[in-house]
């Protein structure tokens, strides 16, 4: 059953999906198109299986090589809206409850309204997260690759001298050595120097890396499509005695997660053994994030580790275990490994050392 069928299967009382460009739309056709909402590209799919895509002429030879199904291509002389009334029309999807893809344009989302009657929509999200949530083996060995590439670029980064480099630069040279290994990045790397490390998601500044620094870096790669995210925590000269106990604090918080990840157990009961070994050493107060985040085609994606998550994690599942302390005004340290369950156990994706580094 391919992965169009899988959906149909789950729409029960849903007449069919709108689907537009994403990840969702490249994990249910292959079709991953540069397209923006300024002109209509999207899949109509009814509760039959009957599917019509919908696009600009622009994308016709990228959508003839990928899709095998039935594809309508528009010029600039016309209007596309008319052409999906007709598609519509004829998929019964005019009417009743209509998934649509959670990302789309709000510009594209009216227009779509104004054709539809007496109708009910949804998000699509609701469904294909249910999908994407167990990868195959297929998928686990292209984010095995996302997270290989990461890897080497910490590897190569400890060589570098990044004394005196801006944050800025730093994020800049991720990026580079990235490209270098995968199809880009899968987010704006960070990298938090000293003080602006007690910021979860600091954006690179000018500021400079210096002699005393703990320094976080969190980047990731994408692959094929597949995300990689990881973080890890260095220093520059001999850190100060604060900044070395947060840190082992956190190594062994972060091992223990990891450790305990299991087919079976509940998202909650991971992230409760990472706080649990946060607040047993007195810094409960700055762990100010859940523990972890599903990871695949986005970066974030179900399932989530996090302290209320009822989750129970099964095979082929991924997600990160990156839990950190951030004290403002002094110093931050966060270590993110990438996790999938595979027969039965967790396993790690990313396989960077741990012990801290003293450039």
């Amino acid at each position: 059953m391919n992965r169009l069928d899988k959906l149909v299967g789950l729409m029960d009382d849903y007449m069919g999906a709108l689907i537009t460009p994403g990840t969702n739309f490249y994990y249910l056709t292959g079709l991953n198109p540069s397209a923006t909402g300024e002109r209509l590209f999207l899949l109509a799919l009814n509760r039959e299986g009957e599917s019509v895509i919908i696009a600009p002429k622009l994308y016709e030879n990228e959508v003839k090589e990928n899709w095998e199904g039935r594809a309508i291509f528009w010029g600039d002389d016309e209007n596309p809206y008319l052409i999906l009334k007709g598609v519509l029309d004829e998929l019964n999807l005019r009417r009743g409850k209509i998934l649509v893809e959670d990302t789309m344009p709000a510009m594209m989302l009216v227009k779509i309204e104004n054709i539809l009657m007496d109708y009910e929509l949804g998000l699509l999200s609701a469904l294909t997260s249910k999908l994407r949530i167990k990868k195959d083996r297929g998928e686990l060995k292209l984010m095995e690759k996302a997270a290989q590439a990461v890897d080497e670029v910490f590897y190569e980064l400890i060589e570098r001298d990044l004394e005196g480099m801006s944050e800025k630069q730093v994020a800049a040279l991720i990026e580079y050595l990235i490209n270098e290994r995968a199809d880009g990045i899968s987010f704006e790397p960070i990298v938090a120097a000293g003080e602006n490390g007690a910021n979860p998601h600091h954006t690179p500044s000018d500021r400079k890396l210096k002699k005393g620094d703990l320094v976080i870096l969190d980047y990731g790669a994408k692959y094929k499509g597949y995300c990689s995210d990881i973080t890890r925590t260095i220093a520059i000269g001999k850190p100060s005695e604060l900044a070395l106990e947060v840190y082992d604090v956190i190594k062994e918080a972060q091992e223990r997660a990891v450790q305990a990840v299991r087919e079976g157990i509940t998202a909650k009961e991971i992230d409760a053994v990472a706080r649990g070994e946060i607040t047993k050493k007195g810094y409960g107060k700055y762990f100010i994030h859940r523990t972890g985040h599903g990871l695949g085609l986005d970066v974030h994606e179900e399932p989530y580790i996090a302290q209320h998550s009822e989750t129970i994690l099964e095979e082929g599942m991924t997600f990160t275990i990156e839990p950190g302390i951030y004290i403002p005004g002094k110093v931050g340290v966060r270590i993110e490994d990438d996790v999938a369950i595979i027969n039965g156990k967790g396993k790690r994706l990313t396989k960077a050392g741990k012990e801290l580094i003293v450039l």
